[in-house]
C-alpha cells in the first residue's frame, strides 16, 4: 500500500490556527460560540481550536463533544446484532440560540455530519450550526459543505485518508493511502 503524507505536525498546527482565525472572524468573536467535536478525533481538534481561540482572543470558548453512534444511518449494517458502543455526548451548556461549530477530522460523504446535526438538534435549537474540518476529501452523498477547511484533498473512492493525532495515535500526520 502506497502512503503519502498530506500534512505533517506543523502543517496541522497552521491549518488549525487558520481555522481558529476564520471562526473568530466569521462569528465576530466568541460570544454565543460553542465548539462541538465529533467523536473521536473531532473532540481533540475542537480542544485544540478552543485553546488557539483563547490564545488569540483572550477568552475561553465553551466546548463539548457529541457521540453520533445512535444517529448513524448505517447502524444496522455495522453492528451485526451487537449492541453499539456508546461514547457519550457532553455539551456543558444549553445550545439554544448559540452558534455551534461542529468539528471533525475528515469530511467525506457527509453522513457523519448529518448524524452529528441530528444529535445536536435533539439537545436544543441552535441559532446556527457551522462545520469545521481538517480535511475535505470530496465525494459528498448529502448536501453538506464545510464552513472552515484545513485542506481540500481531491481523492478517489479507493483512497483512504487517515488523520493521526498525538492524543489517540501517538503521532501527528495526515496520510493518504492508495491500494
Amino acid at each position: 500500500m502506497e502512503q503519502t503524507v498530506l500534512l505533517d505536525e506543523q502543517a496541522i498546527k497552521r491549518a488549525l490556527t487558520r481555522i481558529a482565525h476564520e471562526i473568530l472572524e466569521r462569528n465576530k468573536g466568541t460570544e454565543n460560540l460553542v465548539l462541538v467535536g465529533i467523536k473521536t478525533r473531532g473532540v481533540y481538534l475542537a480542544e485544540r481550536l478552543s485553546k488557539r481561540i483563547e490564545q488569540i482572543e483572550g477568552e475561553k470558548v465553551i466546548k463539548g463533544e457529541v457521540d453520533i453512534t445512535l444517529y448513524r444511518d448505517d447502524l444496522s449494517k455495522k453492528t451485526d446484532n451487537e449492541e453499539p458502543m456508546l461514547k457519550g455526548t457532553d455539551i456543558p451548556v444549553d445550545i439554544t440560540n448559540k452558534t455551534v461549530v461542529l468539528v471533525d477530522d475528515v469530511l467525506y460523504t457527509g453522513r457523519t455530519v448529518r448524524a452529528a446535526m441530528d444529535a445536536v438538534m435533539d439537545l436544543g435549537r441552535p441559532e446556527q450550526i457551522q462545520l469545521a474540518v481538517l480535511i475535505d476529501r470530496g465525494h459528498r452523498e448529502l448536501p453538506i459543505r464545510p464552513d472552515f477547511i484545513g485542506k481540500n484533498v481531491p481523492t478517489s473512492r479507493e483512497e483512504i485518508v487517515s488523520v493521526d493525532l498525538r492524543e489517540v495515535d501517538h503521532q501527528e500526520q495526515v496520510l493518504i493511502q492508495k491500494n
